[in-house]
């Protein structure tokens, strides 16, 4: 795993200049992403250290983003609460 620099912006949200991580699982497909894909959609895996690396399945050269546990976190409660908007 290597980091650069993690903070927490002035609104709470938490930032990372640099992340990654051992992919411990295999990417699955986002429940929320519907059974097409011509839609908008995303796969997920695991990293060993309880975060999560993400990819766009239609487009997976593009690379994948990688998200510490707590940003994750951060992530999932906003979804949850209708945060991020459509």
């Amino acid at each position: 795993m290597s980091r650069v620099r993690d903070g927490r912006a002035a609104d709470g949200s938490i930032w990372s200049t640099m992340y990654s991580a051992r992919i411990a699982t295999v990417f699955t497909k986002a429940s929320a992403s519907g059974a097409s894909v011509a839609t908008d959609c995303v796969e997920v895996a695991q990293t060993a250290d309880g975060g999560r690396a993400a990819r766009d399945i239609k487009n997976r050269a593009a690379g994948t983003q990688f998200y510490t546990p707590a940003q994750w976190s951060v992530f999932v409660t906003g979804i949850k609460r209708g945060e991020l908007g459509a």
